[in-house]
């Protein structure tokens, strides 16, 4: 039996992930193979649309599901930020036990069912699949569940899940509980959601798969079923309890590590593609320094370079040193524009920048790769770093910005600026330099230079 995992990650509550984080996670999920990435109902549409289409872009195996909150209205916006997803779902969560609906939502039963009624046949006309989640399902009446199901089936629900939201039952429990519900919701996909705060989670989620369920909700590093955890339980008794899932194992290590060290940026309130922090390098190198110091120097502002390239920063160090003293920065701009040139995979041919003080900076750039256009759109704190999560979006791999440096190398109203930047890609350090009259162009074109020398060196 296949059991399908849909990862909840990014619905968790007060998340602070940017939206670099946020595509950054679905692509690392997408990589994992899971079935099913979910969404939080949109806030901000412009914002959350650009993310659900940017998402759209890549994620093409799993299916992608949208919460919609409780109105008409959110099913509408739902639909049209989904409109191209490979695999869209529209997701009508409510609460079925009555403290859950008279608290949240100050209805009793008979209006919540005509509100969820009409929810799911909205929702259904614009989209083929349709989860309805009875939260607090647990603790509701036996027959106001099973009234909330016949509706929500009979509206047009492709699947229903039972959410544990109090986390009051033992695994035995819960899995007679899923026994039941699966009879009544024979006809549909079951799939259940187990609140972790008593560490039962996973043991629930396995009785409620061997008493009918099909699909389980996961997360990482938050209060649901570990996504790690079911799926080492899977991997490991899944022969002996005839069940299996789509999740990479081979990969799965790696990609929980790479999005726990996400929520972990996300936590301490820095962005997970923050420039990282450099000690002064104390470099101060000058005409009278040899070779072994000035590579010395290199080595120790991170570059590892083989002799053909120890020979060109040498060379451009000694024109550069008759003139000036070297420092740090000025080594690194040596190293960026003399070592490891390689034909070029990606060309920028546009982009376009939206900033200003009142509204998030945009960034939309089309590469060319062996002839082809390939766009990107990138929100960020900063043009510059909208710029770099655009490029990161059309190459969809993230790197390590190391360093950024900028600077005018001539004066003037059309003054020309430099910018370098240092990309780190499995511990090594690539360093690209771009000139432009337009320092956000520059610093596109220092980007997309250690971008090449990073996808020329992987290929060869």
């Amino acid at each position: 039996m296949n059991i399908k995992i849909a990862d909840r990650t990014l619905c968790r509550e007060g998340n602070s992930f940017t939206f670099k984080e946020k595509i950054e996670i679905a692509r690392q999920l997408e990589k994992l193979c899971v079935d099913i990435i979910e969404l939080p109902a949109i806030e901000n549409v412009k914002t959350d649309t650009l993310l659900i289409r940017t998402v759209s872009s890549f994620v093409k195996n799993g299916v992608l599901s949208l919460s919609t909150g409780l109105s008409i209205e959110g099913v509408n916006t739902a639909a049209a930020a989904l409109q191209t997803a490979a695999h869209p779902r529209i997701r009508i969560e409510m609460p079925v036990s009555t403290v859950g609906m008279e608290y949240t939502c100050h209805k009793k039963a008979p209006k919540m069912l005509e509100l969820l009624k009409e929810l799911v046949s909205a929702a259904k006309e614009k989209c083929s699949d349709v989860e309805f989640c009875a939260l607090d399902a647990t603790r509701a009446e036996k027959d106001v569940l099973e009234e909330f199901i016949r509706v929500a089936t009979e509206a047009g629900a492709t699947s229903v899940t039972v959410y544990d939201s109090a986390a009051e039952m033992m695994p035995d429990c819960f899995g007679a509980f899923i026994e039941d519900v699966k009879k009544i919701a024979a006809k549909t996909e079951l799939g259940v959601c187990c609140n972790n705060k008593n560490g039962l989670a996973a043991a629930n989620a396995v009785m409620a798969i061997r008493n009918g369920a099909d699909i389980v909700k996961t997360d990482v590093g938050s209060n649901e079923v570990p996504l790690e955890t079911i799926a080492g339980i899977f991997k490991n008794c899944g022969n002996s309890y005839d069940f299996v899932s789509n999740i990479k194992y081979t990969e799965l290590n790696r990609i929980i590590k790479q999005i726990n060290w996400i929520i972990g940026n996300a936590k301490n309130e820095k962005s997970a593609i923050t420039v990282a922090e450099t000690d002064e390098s104390g470099i101060n190198l000058n005409s009278n320094d040899n070779k072994d110091a000035v590579i010395t120097a290199v080595l120790k502002l991170g570059y590892d370079l083989s002799e053909e390239d120890s020979a060109k920063v040498y060379e451009e160090f000694l024109r550069v040193a008759e003139k000036k003293s070297v420092g740090a920065k000025e080594l690194d701009a040596i190293v960026a524009t003399t070592a490891l040139q390689v034909p070029t995979t990606y060309k920028l041919t546009s982009y376009v920048i939206n900033n200003g003080n009142i509204i998030p900076s945009t960034a939309q750039i089309t590469l060319e790769k062996e002839g082809e256009a390939l766009q990107g759109i990138g929100i960020g704190d900063g043009p510059v770093g909208a710029a770099f999560l655009a490029i990161e979006q059309i190459i969809g791999h993230h790197y390590e910005l190391d360093d950024f440096q900028i600077q005018s190398v001539t004066e003037g109203k059309e003054a020309m600026g430099s910018a370098v930047v240092k990309l780190r890609q499995n511990g090594k350090l690539y360093s690209g330099n771009g000139i432009s009259t337009d320092i956000i162009g520059a610093a596109i074109k220092a980007y997309l230079s250690a971008v090449n020398k990073i996808v020329y060196e992987e290929a060869n």
